[in-house]
């Protein structure tokens, strides 16, 4: 798949555990603004598709 995106800024991060859920941290500048998240490589194959 290939995706071309305008944007502001970039920020490569690696999701971290927290509760039940992931987190991806960003600036504090950004609080408030639309972000978009992008899965850069495959979940594990579990019978399951995620969507």
């Amino acid at each position: 798949m290939a995706i071309t995106i305008d944007c502001y800024q970039t920020v490569d991060k690696e999701v971290k555990k927290q509760g039940n859920s992931g987190a991806i941290y960003v600036p504090k500048e950004w609080t408030g603004k639309k972000v978009r998240v992008l899965l850069l490589e495959p979940l594990e194959d579990d019978g399951k598709k995620e969507g």
